[in-house]
């Protein structure tokens, strides 16, 4: 028998406390005037915690997630219970939430927790993509010259070598003040840790080096390099654009999540647009692994693409390996009030 670890200690604390917080926000909630308490169950649930009070479900997110994260695992722990109703507690990200909750079918509503009262969430509006500063657009021919794919996310210059980010321009410290530079490395830490290491090489010549590294070992031959199990969404993402026929378009660019990126290292689904050949066009999200979330994010990046000006209705597809195809994942798109499609694509 093995001792536990300090590690699976501090989860256990961790979930032990969510569970008896989301416990005293919904007893406090639907308490009677009269000081009666309602019949709460509490459940299992990794993501954050909880429970059943009658006929429905209260799951609270897991206060790290900001980025809309956690509806998909609520909606599912919900169906399995067999709820009219689910009722979703955020600390974080709580408009966004509200949002993706309602594209589905399953009457949700989301609530902030503030202190020990429960605000119902307003939903966060798609607001327009942020614009790129001068300063910083000017990277771009910098940033193609050396190899590398520019893209613009929520106003943010970066550089991508098949799906992975290996430069970004950043605003710093300078001999004027506040300046715009090119960073080279994958992530804050990686981005610090190389202008260290390479002090003195020319901007030009360290990107060109890194772009030429990663080229020679980010692809499907060699699958267990460390660089190929980084952003592996935009490494598919990546492969759709070379090859858009394997999901039935013309072509396939990439475009704008629908929120911004956490953590640059942290798996995340991201989208694209497909052209058909008769020039409609679709809103594709790439997903890699189990992944919960992967339809509520669906439904969101279509919502931003519908907001863009003078846009139509789009179609929506989901495109995965066929390894990670799950039945949920088809549960989940069953409940959205517009379908999106799921599509497998076989290994290599």
């Amino acid at each position: 028998m093995t001792e536990p670890s300090a590690g699976n200690d501090e989860s256990d604390r961790r979930a032990r406390l969510r569970a008896v917080k989301l416990h005293a926000l919904v007893r406090d909630h639907l308490a009677t005037s009269d000081g009666g308490v309602p019949d709460l169950t509490v459940g299992s649930f990794a993501p954050g915690a909880a429970l059943t009070a009658g006929d429905a479900a209260w799951v609270l997110i897991d206060p790290a997630s900001s980025d809309g994260r956690g509806l998909g695992p609520a909606l599912v722990w919900a169906s399995r219970r067999g709820v009219t109703s689910l009722h979703v507690v955020a600390e974080q990200g709580a408009g966004v939430v509200a949002r993706r909750a309602a594209e589905f079918t399953v009457p949700t509503t989301v609530w902030n927790a503030e202190g020990r009262s429960l605000r119902p969430a307003d939903t966060q509006p798609i607001g327009p993509p942020a614009e790129a500063s001068a300063d910083h657009l000017r990277f771009v021919p910098d940033i193609e010259a050396a190899g590398a794919v520019p893209l613009i996310e929520f106003g943010v210059v970066a550089g991508e070598v098949r799906g992975l980010e290996v430069c970004r321009v950043v605003d710093a410290d300078g001999a004027n003040g506040i300046e715009a530079r090119l960073d080279v490395g994958v992530g804050v830490h990686d981005r610090e840790a190389f202008a260290i290491m390479h002090a003195g090489v020319p901007i030009a010549d360290a990107l060109a080096n890194v772009v030429a590294s990663v080229t020679a070992v980010r692809d499907v031959s060699v699958p267990a390099h460390p660089l190929n199990r980084l952003a592996p969404e935009r490494f598919l993402r990546w492969r759709l654009e070379q090859e858009p026929w394997l999901v039935g378009m013309a072509l396939v660019r990439p475009a704008q999540p629908p929120v911004p990126r956490i953590n640059l290292k942290d798996r995340a689904a991201c989208t694209a647009r497909g052209a058909r050949i008769d020039g409609s066009e679709v809103v594709i999200v790439c997903s890699v692994g189990a992944d919960l979330d992967v339809i509520p994010y669906a439904a969101d990046a279509r919502l931003a693409a519908e907001s863009d000006p003078g846009a139509d209705a789009f179609d929506a597809i989901v495109v995965t390996p066929l390894r990670d195809l799950m039945p949920v994942t088809e549960e989940l798109a069953n409940l959205l009030r517009h379908p999106v499609s799921l599509m497998p694509l076989p290994a290599g």
